[in-house]
C-alpha cells in the first residue's frame, strides 16, 4: 500500500472554440503522437459535420452521446482460492467518462469511411441515438456484469 500523497486531479483548460472542459478532454483523447491540432482539426470537423446534418448544436448531440456510452457498472477478476471470478462493480464517474471517450475513439477509428471527421460525426451521431458500436460496447460491458451477478460478494 502507498504511502505517498494521492495524484492530485487536474482540470483540463477548456476548448477554445466551445469553452467545454468535456471536449478539451476528448481533443487530448483523440491526440495521437502529440498532434494537438490535428486533434482539434478532426473534433471540430466532426462537429461541424454534425451540425450540418442535425441542424442542431453539435455539442447537445456530443454530451448525449457521451451519457449513452459511460457504463454503470463494469466486471473485474478476482482471485478467491485459487480460481478467478469475473466480480461486477460500479465505476467512478472519471472512469465512466474515460471509458466513454475510448470506446467512441476505437469504434470511430473501426468503422468504414473516408476520413477520420465524416467517422467520427457518424459514430457520435450513432451513439447519441443510442445505436453504434460504442453503445453496444457498453451494453456488452453491462450484460457481462448481469451475468456474473452472483459474484458479487467477492467484491471488496
Amino acid at each position: 500500500m502507498s504511502r505517498g500523497q494521492h495524484a492530485v486531479v487536474r482540470t483540463p483548460v477548456a476548448d477554445s472554440k466551445y469553452r467545454d472542459q468535456l471536449v478539451a478532454k476528448f481533443i487530448n483523447i483523440l491526440m495521437t503522437k502529440g498532434k494537438k491540432s490535428t486533434a482539434q482539426r478532426v473534433c471540430y470537423g466532426a462537429f461541424d459535420m454534425i451540425h450540418r446534418k442535425t441542424g442542431g448544436d453539435p455539442l447537445q448531440v456530443f454530451h448525449a452521446a457521451v451519457g449513452n456510452v459511460k457504463p454503470a457498472v463494469e466486471v473485474k477478476s478476482r482471485r478467491v482460492g485459487g480460481a478467478s471470478y469475473q466480480v461486477p462493480v460500479e465505476v467512478r464517474p472519471v472512469r465512466q467518462v474515460a471509458l466513454a471517450f475510448r470506446w467512441m475513439k476505437y469504434s470511430a477509428r473501426s468503422r468504414t469511411g473516408k476520413n477520420m471527421q465524416e467517422k467520427l460525426a457518424a459514430e457520435l451521431l450513432d451513439a447519441s441515438n443510442n445505436t453504434g458500436s460504442a453503445v453496444k460496447k457498453r451494453d456488452e460491458t453491462h450484460r457481462m456484469a448481469e451475468a456474473n451477478r452472483a459474484f458479487a460478494h467477492y467484491r471488496w
